[in-house]
């Protein structure tokens, strides 16, 4: 999740909060988002504080700067509809950037489209990746070893900038805190460039944050990229331990908003694997959208 730092917000950010009695907590704005566990490893990059944890329910888990990023028990409902409403909606799918996703998780998603030919995963924080292929390898599963993928540690921001126009036919965005090493995916000026480099009949997607516990982020960010792009709308589900448990996902493409229709072919060859992801699915969080979101949107 972000704080959105170029929008004027700010979230509480730190250390994980370990209490004697075994919960891990991320606290939001007077509230506890938490699991019964233990830390099992703990470490601190040049970047960000990172905890890695073992929970009762969903087991292992990974916070940085003391704010959810994901859980095995839980990352599907993140992952899949990041990444299925984006890979299905696309007029080609052979190239696909990842910018961030050091737990794996949204290239494991995207490797199981076989028309993805080459996928570029670029992630600021190698330690996040050491760690998460350590102790969450579930997350990642066959993408870390899939040839298809080409890992490079570095600052997305400067990758988007440097990469070539139309060298891309979907570009995802799987970010942390703004405030932090992912302060820059959105920028202006970084989503611009994402625009730059898609290919005709590509399509851009990004988690967009909580529609309730950051109502003002994420409506300033769906407005951005309608600013930017021709089509761009939210997508609703939910992932339980993020704030409030109710989150988004904004998808944007140029000429049309492809991303609503998913390609018969491809859904019919990843459903059978997915959780959470259907075009049934994907049909209703686009429609889902509360009317205060609504007329926020429309202002």
């Amino acid at each position: 999740m972000f704080s959105a730092k170029f929008l004027g917000f700010q979230t509480e950010a730190g250390k994980a909060h370990s209490s004697a009695d075994g919960w891990i907590d991320e606290y939001h704005q007077g509230v506890r988002y938490g699991l019964a566990g233990k830390v099992i490893a703990e470490d601190t990059s040049p970047f960000q504080h990172i905890t890695v944890i073992r929970s009762e329910r969903y087991g292992r888990g990974l916070l940085l700067d003391g704010c959810w990023m994901t859980a095995e028990g839980q990352e599907r409902y993140y992952h899949e509809p990041l990444v299925h409403p984006a890979l299905c909606g696309a007029v080609n799918v052979e190239r696909v950037l990842v910018v961030g996703g050091g737990d794996g998780g949204t290239a494991r998603e995207c490797l199981r489209h076989q028309d993805v030919k080459h996928l570029d995963l670029v992630e600021i924080d190698g330690r996040v990746v050491e760690l998460s292929r350590e102790h969450l390898s579930s997350i990642g599963s066959f993408a870390w070893s899939d040839p298809r993928l080409h890992l490079t540690v570095n600052d997305g921001v400067l990758w988007v900038a440097n990469a070539p126009a139309d060298s891309y036919d979907v570009v995802l965005v799987d970010g942390s805190d703004a405030a932090g090493p992912a302060e820059g995916l959105f920028s202006k000026q970084f989503l611009e460039h994402c625009r730059r480099i898609l290919r005709p009949g590509g399509i851009f997607a990004t988690q967009s944050e909580s529609p309730e516990a950051f109502r003002a982020v994420h409506c300033a960010v769906v407005n951005l990229l309608r600013d930017i792009f021709d089509h761009a709308d939210p997508l609703y589900g939910w992932v339980p331990i993020y704030p409030s448990g109710w989150w988004s996902w904004t998808f944007a493409a140029m000429e049309s908003p492809r991303y609503r229709e998913p390609n018969a072919q491809r859904s019919k060859a990843i459903a059978d694997a997915c959780d959470v992801w259907s075009p049934g699915w994907q049909r209703g969080a686009f429609a889902a959208v509360p009317a205060f979101i609504a007329r926020q949107l429309d202002q």
